[in-house]
């Protein structure tokens, strides 16, 4: 499969419509009960938005792309760096041909794992678990002790629960030259010594908006979607 370009206006802003679709619309509050939930993306210290395409038969090759962002120690997003996937795991095999990915960063370490311009192995070097979707005390419940990294899918528009396990995930640094001008390792643009560039402006408008959500009358409900479209309840624990 050939390389997949992240350029500025396409990469930057094709990741922008793929995490709104993952996140709740202000708008629309009710929303949030199908939708990556603010307590989640409050708490996030990064964030990975990818696209996957599945080309011909299962094992004929797939291609993937995207951006990772960190959240600085001042509360702000970094500056975006490209990424892509050089191997996919077996969950992935059954998957539909295009398949949108947002995979959450709960710690440092897994912010770290995707600054160090080496491989990132989801379920190798950092472990990731399916993360809960929609509002209240179930959701807070799953984030007591959260899995470094959680992972979301959505085929044709709906949550697919899909396992990353086994996916590695590579710093793309030659999109990375081409989004900058010149030649920006993630460890600078992930550790906030790159400005956030205008072109990326959509993609921190959705966040933003998102965190805003106002949640109150909603509510409490919560699930992890599997591979099948099921959805297993999330319980609160008291």
């Amino acid at each position: 499969v050939g390389s997949v370009r992240c350029v500025k206006e396409t990469g930057s802003e094709k990741a922008a419509k793929i995490l709104e679709s993952f996140l709740a619309n202000p708008e629309h509050p009710e929303s949030a009960l199908n939708a990556i939930p603010k307590a989640v993306l409050q708490r996030a210290r990064g964030l990975a938005i990818f696209q996957v395409i599945k080309a011909g038969f299962v094992f004929s090759g797939k291609a993937g792309s995207g951006l990772v962002l960190a959240r600085l120690p001042d509360g702000s997003w970094s500056a975006p760096s490209c990424i892509g996937t050089a191997g996919v795991g077996w969950g992935l095999q059954i998957g539909a041909d295009i398949t949108d990915f947002v995979i959450v960063l709960n710690s440092e370490e897994a912010v770290r794992a995707f600054s160090m311009g080496g491989n990132v192995t989801v379920g190798g070097n950092v472990s990731a678990s399916a993360g809960p979707i929609g509002t209240g005390g179930a959701v807070q419940a799953s984030l007591a002790s959260p899995a470094p990294m959680f992972s979301y899918s959505k085929s044709k528009g709906l949550f697919a629960g899909l396992s990353l396990e086994g996916t590695v995930l590579i710093e793309r640094k030659d999109a990375n030259r081409d989004f900058y001008g010149s030649a920006v390792p993630a460890r600078d643009s992930l550790g906030g010594r790159v400005p956030p560039p205008e072109v990326a402006g959509k993609m921190y408008e959705v966040i933003e908006a998102a965190e805003g959500l106002d949640e109150s009358g909603l509510p409490s409900s919560a699930y992890v979607p599997d591979e099948t479209g099921g959805h297993h309840p999330v319980l609160c624990v008291d």
